[in-house]
């Protein structure tokens, strides 16, 4: 049992602001904190936070931003999920659970009908125990200069309603991945 265990009534709020600074406290000083640095791919910023605290210093973290993607030969949004991080010392405890709880809780009310993350193999196993569900096939993404790539990170997607359904077409960002 750890020394500091967090109590079950651990929630998160949102955040007025999450940058640089939060994320070095969040997770140190790293020039590659998700270690996706060598995908070589650049991301887009998050427009919504949502953090845990232990007293004053963030734990966890879970950013959200409405994305344009195609779906087959349809142009709809999803909802992206993106710099999900707990503190390695805090890791194990159920705080991605909660910080993703939240921030799904608010993709909600945005409108889409679905979420999407992008994410290491080692993690899939997790998203998949929160509801998410891996994308069977490539999915492309934008880049700087018009180019567009083959997301080489899993994909993975979320139902935001109850009546949503997902289809197997092809998926494709219209903007860079988050």
């Amino acid at each position: 049992m750890s020394e500091n265990p967090f109590p079950v009534t651990t929630t998160a709020v949102r955040l007025p602001r999450y940058g640089k600074a939060e994320q070095d406290e969040l997770l140190g000083d790293s020039d590659d904190p998700f270690g996706v640095t060598e995908t070589g791919l650049t991301w887009l910023p998050k427009d919504e936070h949502f953090g845990i605290r232990d007293g004053e210093r963030l734990v966890a973290h879970a950013g959200l931003v409405r994305i344009p993607v195609a779906i087959g030969d349809a142009e709809t949004e999803m909802v992206g999920l993106g710099g999900v991080a707990v503190a390695p010392d805090m890791q194990g405890r159920g705080l991605a659970r909660v910080v993703v709880a939240a921030a799904l809780d608010h993709a909600r009310t945005l409108g889409p009908d679905h979420a999407i993350l992008f994410c290491r193999p080692p993690l899939v196993a997790l998203y998949q125990r929160l509801g998410w569900h891996p994308v069977g096939q490539d999915v492309r993404v934008a880049q700087p200069g018009a180019r567009v790539v083959v997301m080489p990170l899993r994909t993975m997607v979320t139902p935001l309603r109850d009546d949503a359904r997902w289809t197997p077409e092809p998926l494709r960002l219209l903007s860079l991945p988050m």
